[in-house]
């Protein structure tokens, strides 16, 4: 029911609990407003947007005032406007006469919000009044990303509202009294000195410019916006690019349904990347006689291995290449590695050229070397890969266990979710061996040592199980093999595993009787689960916990294992993986098989191909060997830098007789190409990518490609027809909408009801949508799992250690992963000008106590060394890393983790133990000299 009231003389209706400004507004009644902005609690202390309210000797701030029924309100009476005018004035005299807010080159609107609604009511600042301006505070320039220029504030609070309750960041606070009172950053610093994360939300919700993004100080005019989806993380943020001269200039987040707005540092300063002066723009072939190797080279010096060639020879070679080794020693002598980090349209279309092209299953990307065991033991524990529950459900969970992740820097704007939540009450419960920044926010902290997942697993299962706790309706209803699972778990007491994990016994089971009796409750869970020999073991005890629970098929509950790139969802779906077509349907399911046959119209190949690390050792393998790998195309990945035991991978690519690589950039794989084609940024192309909620979402061209780069769709189809493939996809941009709609064809299952004008419209579309009139189905598996028989199969999973364990030769634990500012192998963060000056170096992090032994402080050189590599990098103390181990992200060419990291598989997900090996800490090294790739842009790409 509405609440009746009168506005302006006018009978109106508000919604239950609505502000006076919101339904005004919806009545089309404009009220100035300064300190509110959609997304923030409202405040109410600028008093601009006062109304008179009948009745009442003060008037009201709209913004934070309910309608009442038969509440009697004027917004334009004389008593208000003067009130509201004077408020605008009095805020107009104090700022200074240069602004920082210039909106489409109007000189006269310098202060953003503040001059709009100056110049709406007609108010300009006396000179009376601007001869009393205040004492002008000086300009903080020293952060690489954002200027404070708090002669433009006034004091709205809205930064701090951003930070300390969206982002929950808790950097930005309000000082002093009176005159004095000031914005700050944690105790008075400079922000680039205070512990700011470059999240950009208060820039987003300053309305003068006090605090502003460096990228675009100044005439803030643009030609055009364009909105799109961050190329990041999977979280899947959706953004809206703002170009001038055919250049992004800044960043805003929009009210996407993955982030209302929100952003981190990635998605709103990451994007200058794509005018890096080192972009690919011609096709390039290597020289005669040049050997493949990384040693020495940088990307300038390009023209000693590459010549330049035209389109046409370049294709024609990479495609006669690859022609000639299928047609002379076999369809499995071929392989390629697609990319999770271009669009559904690009992955579909890649491994349809490898199975139909090449004639084998030999197709993979990254998954394989992040959640490829999740989904190994989610597809046979629930029948399907994806997640259960999007992120934001968090909302409604009564306890949130997240597992073997470290979201505040993988996946940032999802950690806000978290900590928004943990701030009304949920209860947060973070297991991991590195304590991380949201065990701030966390209600308990389980810090096993690392390799124990299993133990700690099995001993939260057992609590539930024999406690009595068990949801005995949803065990009997929806699970199968739950007999032998309380068995199995019978011997792993909280007692019997505490020695092993390392957590107090009592401690466990708190939590399994906090997990087991919260209304609902969710898992999140990262590449800390994933990325062991017992990766999918990890994940069959999370799915066995929730099950045993009935903490699975409603708001706030479920299984969510968190994407770590933005599209890794939607490659994997789309049938980027050697065992499964589009849809997650086996290559060896003769029904599958024979539906595939009919819908490309050829033959197929019956049986699974091989994941990324296999086809690094069939590279390797004796010329006898049958599946011997001779040839690759590798379409936006670099294996050289992501895979374990890097020299053992680097050589394989090297040993290839033929080597396709389409990127933006010569990276580490590319130098070892035969061919090199220049492909499309994500900036430069249309095309859809799922996020890690199952989201389908439509980014859209904002920039012309540089030089000659064309777009991977055509470059994919140009190679296809190349090798004989009868490809024609016609449309604009090379036929995007033509191939997404026979990969909706081939994906009927899930995304029937997701057409491409329906993206258009509505930018991002849940599935399973299986209509035009679905709305999609954020929550799923309500009533039963896509089983064969409904029920959620339950799989116990025994210790497994560690391929690699820490010995007198090699004392330390190594654990990979990801830091804030860079991403996947810094091809792309590490030439975005604002991520690379915030974190320049690549660091090992230890505890202090492990570097006071060492002899080492902090920022000093320490190289860490395997059975396999060394590595030389500036020491980090952080005392969250526990004893004996070190952390170490992946993004550095210049100390790549993975040249240290074991190439041990997981049996079943086929993943490689890159979260943990044995390792050997000593101080120094060889001084690093020549780190990153140059900095700085081009105004134009001046890249080969």
């Amino acid at each position: 029911m509405g609440t009746s009231f009168t506005l302006n003389g006018a009978a109106c209706d508000a919604h239950p609990g609505e502000s006076i400004l919101h339904a005004a507004e919806r009545h089309g009644v404009a009220i100035p407003r300064l300190c509110y902005a959609e997304g923030l609690r409202a405040d109410g202390n600028c008093r601009a947007c006062v109304v008179e309210v009948q009745g009442e000797r003060a008037l009201a701030p709209s913004c934070c005032r309910a309608v009442q029924p038969g509440m009697i309100v004027d917004t334009q009476s004389e008593r208000a406007q003067r009130s509201q005018k004077m408020v605008l004035e009095l805020l107009l005299a104090d700022m200074p006469e240069q602004g920082y807010q210039w909106v489409d080159g109007d000189a006269a609107r310098p202060h953003g919000e503040l001059s709009d609604w100056a110049a709406q009511l007609g108010v300009m600042a006396r000179p009376a009044l601007t001869a009393l301006r205040r004492e002008q505070p000086p300009a903080d320039l020293s952060h690489p990303a954002m200027a404070v220029n708090l002669d433009a504030c006034i004091q709205c609070t809205r930064c701090v509202r951003a930070c300390r309750e969206t982002q929950v960041n808790d950097v930005i606070g309000y000082a002093q009294r009176g005159a004095h009172s000031a914005i700050v950053f944690d105790l008075a610093d400079g922000m680039g000195e205070s512990s700011c994360v470059a999240c950009g939300e208060c820039v987003q919700a300053c309305p003068t410019g006090a605090l502003s993004a460096k990228t675009f100080i100044g005439d803030r005019s643009v030609d055009r916006e364009v909105d799109s989806v961050c190329p990041y993380c999977g979280v899947g943020c959706l953004i809206s690019y703002q170009v001038k001269d055919d250049r992004i200039v800044a960043v805003q987040g929009r009210d996407g349904p993955a982030n209302r707005g929100r952003l981190c540092v990635k998605g709103r300063f990451g994007f200058d990347y794509v005018h890096h002066r080192q972009r690919l723009t011609r096709p390039l072939i290597r020289k005669p006689g040049v050997p493949k190797a990384l040693s020495g080279l940088k990307p300038e010096q390009w023209f000693e291995v590459f010549r330049e060639a035209s389109w046409d020879e370049a294709l024609d070679l990479a495609a006669g290449g690859l022609k000639r080794l299928r047609d002379t020693k076999g369809p499995k002598s071929l392989a390629g590695f697609g990319s999770a980090k271009g669009s559904n349209e690009e992955a579909y279309l890649f491994q349809k050229l490898v199975r139909t092209g090449f004639g084998s299953n030999n197709v993979d990307h990254c998954t394989r070397l992040c959640h490829a065991s999740s989904v190994a033991a989610l597809l046979e524990g629930v029948g399907s890969g994806a997640v259960s529950n999007p992120v934001n459900d968090v909302q409604h969970a009564e306890l949130i266990l997240v597992i073997g992740a470290n979201p505040s820097s993988n996946h940032p704007v999802a950690a806000t979710w978290m900590k928004n939540a943990a701030a009304r009450g949920t209860k947060i419960v973070l297991a991991d061996p590195r304590r991380t920044e949201l065990s701030r926010h966390a209600w308990r902290t389980l810090q096993f040592k690392a390799d124990a997942d299993v133990a700690l697993l099995n001993a939260l299962i057992h609590t539930v199980i024999h406690e009595g706790l068990a949801d005995q309706d949803f065990v009997r209803e929806r699970t199968a093999n739950y007999e032998a699972l309380a068995a199995h778990v019978a011997d792993y007491s909280p007692e019997r595993m505490a020695p092993l994990c390392g957590i107090p016994a009592e401690t466990i089971r708190e939590v399994a009787r906090a997990f087991a009796t919260a209304r609902a409750a969710m898992v999140l869970w990262g590449m800390g689960i994933s990325q062991h020999v017992h990766g999918t073991d990890n994940a069959r005890c999370l799915i066995s916990l929730v099950a045993v629970s009935g903490q699975i098929g409603k708001p706030g509950s479920g299984l969510h294992p968190l994407r770590g790139q933005n599209n890794v969802q939607g490659a994997s779906d789309a049938g980027l993986i050697p065992m499964m077509f589009p849809n997650y349907q086996r290559v060896d399911n003769a029904d599958a098989h024979a539906w595939f046959e009919r819908f490309w119209g050829t033959p197929l190949d019956p049986t699974p191909g091989y994941t990324v690390v296999e086809i690094m050792h069939k590279a390797l393998a004796p010329d006898d060997d049958s599946h011997k790998i001779r040839g690759m195309y590798i379409l936006g990945e670099n294996p050289a830098m992501s895979d374990p035991d890097l020299n053992h991978a680097r050589a394989g690519l090297a040993a290839l007789e033929h080597l396709v690589v389409q990127d933006l950039f010569l990276t580490e794989t590319a130098w070892l190409a035969d061919v090199v084609l220049p492909a499309s940024g994500w900036p430069e192309k249309t095309g859809t990518v799922t996020n890690t909620d199952r989201m389908v979402q439509l980014g859209r061209r904002a920039l012309p490609l540089p030089g000659d780069a064309r777009l991977d769709l055509w470059i994919v189809q140009q190679l296809a027809r190349r090798m004989g493939l009868d490809w024609r996809y016609e449309g604009d941009d090379a036929g995007v909408a033509a191939v997404y709609e026979e990969m909706r064809q081939a994906m009927h299952a899930s995304i029937a009801g997701i057409s491409w004008e329906r993206l258009q419209r509505e930018h991002s579309v849940t599935y399973p949508c299986l209509s035009e009139d679905d709305p999609g189905q954020p929550i799923v598996f309500i009533d039963r799992v896509p089983t064969a028989d409904g029920r959620i199969r339950l799989v116990p999973a025994d210790i497994v250690p560690a391929d690699e364990r820490p010995d007198d030769d090699y004392p330390f634990v190594l654990i990979t992963g990801r830091q804030l500012e860079h991403w996947h192998t810094g091809s792309m963060t590490r030439r975005a000008d604002v991520l690379d000056a915030i974190e320049p170096l690549p660091v090992a992090s230890l505890h202090g106590i492990d570097l006071q032994r060492l002899g080492v402080a902090p920022d000093g050189l320490l190289t860490v060394e395997s059975r396999r590599g060394r590595v030389t990098l500036h020491a980090r103390r952080d005392d969250g890393t526990p004893l004996g181990t070190v952390f170490i992200p992946f993004a550095f060419a210049e100390a790549a983790a993975n040249l240290l990291t074991n190439d041990a598989l997981d049996p079943f997900g086929k993943i490689a133990e890159v979260k943990y090996c044995a390792v050997r800490l000593s101080p120094g090294g060889p001084a690093l000299d020549d780190i990153g790739y140059g900095g700085g842009v081009t105004t134009e790409a001046s890249g080969p």
